[in-house]
């Protein structure tokens, strides 16, 4: 495998792929076709030095990933809108709003949701955690342990969010354009043309994903607070909120060497977020790859990248691994992805200002 660079993220019946400061999201619409929106997005750690800095720079990242998931989001949800015949007066709360905030009010709404899904996401995955764990602290005097117990209730309350959001149809749909971008991405960084039928032989799981960043950050978390005790229970709640962006810049140094090793002891840490993408990314269909290879395509030159990377594709045959298993010899494929129209091609430029990261404050 050979680091690319390029990553995404799911979208509503689609894709969003970015690479460097261009990003293009591509989406299957109700009629069938494939509509590409291409743009680009200076994310903050390019902005300011400070904001590079390793450790600090995986705060910033995730705020980026946050802002242009909003931007994709909202982009693939237009196509998808209920049409009315006759449109609905807004209301004074709306007028008031209008009025307050003028062109600005669809950033200024983006940024309260922005606001509070990060609270409650503190609110449930470090907070409710700790509570639970704490009504067994009479009958365990060990921080260690409780400091590991409390590490389990956070992730049982992830896996059961997961579950309970995946037996939506529409979560469904978006797990499996989940798989596509995983597919696509491993395609090309493990040598092989950028088709339908290679990229469904590859896996699903990628170990720049967000899940396993998640991941990094409930096990950090377990080791964080073994050694950082405190004595009453405000002064816990209130670390566990000040240390939210150390945790996540340890998180993101870590995710990042992942990305970029094929080091042993680094496979074996990434094991347990590979391991969870299972549920996060379902297998998709070739109209979702088709999707994926859309969205691709209109941000990444990959035969270019293959010839400089793989020089050997061109003359034969390359292995692919999959989902944890050895695969077959497969022969290099040399037509363009099938299926995908050349009106899926064409680019919308999205109305507004724009700016780009990483997805999900991750590469991949």
């Amino acid at each position: 495998m050979k680091y690319s660079g390029i990553g995404g993220q799911a979208v509503i019946e689609g894709i969003m792929m970015k690479n460097k400061d261009d990003y293009a999201t591509a989406v299957r619409r109700p009629d069938g076709g494939i509509e590409v929106m291409k743009d680009r997005y200076v994310s903050m750690t390019e902005k300011v030095k400070f904001c590079a800095l390793p450790f600090v720079r995986g705060v910033f990242s995730f705020v980026d990933s946050m802002v242009l998931g909003m931007k994709t989001l909202t982009f693939s949800a237009s196509f998808f809108e209920d049409d009315e015949d006759v449109a609905e007066e807004p209301g004074k709360f709306e007028e008031f709003l209008d009025q307050m905030f003028g062109e600005k009010l669809e950033k200024v709404i983006m940024g309260v949701v922005m606001a509070f899904s990060v609270v409650m996401a503190v609110v449930i995955f470090m907070i409710v955690p700790l509570l639970l764990a704490n009504v067994l602290r009479l009958y365990i005097g060990s921080e260690s342990v409780m400091a590991f117990l409390e590490g389990l209730i956070r992730i049982a309350i992830f896996i059961a969010y997961i579950k309970l959001v995946s037996r939506m149809e529409e979560i469904r749909r978006t797990f499996m354009y989940h798989g596509a971008e995983h597919k696509c991405i491993n395609c090309i960084e493990h040598g092989m043309e950028l088709t339908v039928e290679n990229v469904r032989k590859s896996s699903k799981q990628h170990k720049r994903c967000g899940t396993s960043f998640l991941i990094f950050v409930m096990l950090i978390s377990i080791l964080l607070f073994m050694v950082i005790r405190v004595d009453t229970l405000w002064l816990r709640i209130l670390s566990r909120i000040v240390l939210v962006p150390v945790i996540a810049g340890i998180s993101y140094e870590l995710l990042r060497l992942a990305g970029r090793s094929d080091n042993g002891l680094i496979n074996l840490v990434s094991k347990p977020g590979l391991w969870m993408q299972n549920m996060t990314t379902k297998e998709p269909d070739d109209s979702m790859i088709e999707v994926a290879i859309a969205a691709v395509e209109a941000v990444f030159d990959w035969r270019a990248y293959l010839a400089e990377n793989f020089p050997e594709t061109a003359a034969g045959e390359k292995s692919l691994p999959q989902d944890g298993a050895a695969a077959g010899e497969i022969a290099g494929a040399r037509q363009e992805a099938e299926g995908l129209s050349a009106e899926g091609q064409d680019f919308r430029q999205m109305a507004g200002e724009t700016s780009g990261i990483p997805a999900r404050g991750m590469e991949s």
